[in-house]
């Protein structure tokens, strides 16, 4: 499934088993809830935090689909094309960073 039949999917499972969209400023305060609680695992799995045993059983997959559903649900409701904003983005980055990365030599291993 590409972005747009993703977005597509996003709304007709709004439509049957929300009532509507929450408004643009709780999506983005439940986007930014959901980022956090992908940070903590993060942090604590990855990084240098220890890892508490109620941490130890999140699941960051689904902690990033919760990202994605509700960054999808933005999209929607403001009326963007992630399929297009995404290949847009993609091509400009390509075009960017291609070189910038290879002569980087922080990334040499």
């Amino acid at each position: 499934m590409d972005l747009k039949g993703v977005q597509k999917a996003v709304d007709d499972w709004i439509k049957r088993h929300g009532v509507r969209y929450f408004n643009e400023l709780t999506n983005m305060a439940q986007l930014t809830e959901e980022v956090g609680e992908v940070a903590r695992i993060i942090a604590r799995r990855y990084g240098e935090q220890s890892e508490k045993d109620s941490d130890k059983i999140k699941d960051l997959g689904e902690e990033l689909a919760d990202v994605l559903f509700v960054t999808l649900c933005l999209a929607n409701q403001t009326g963007v094309d992630l399929q297009k904003a995404f290949e847009k983005k993609l091509s400009i980055k390509t075009k960017r960073d291609h070189d910038r990365h290879h002569t980087n030599p922080k990334l040499k291993s």
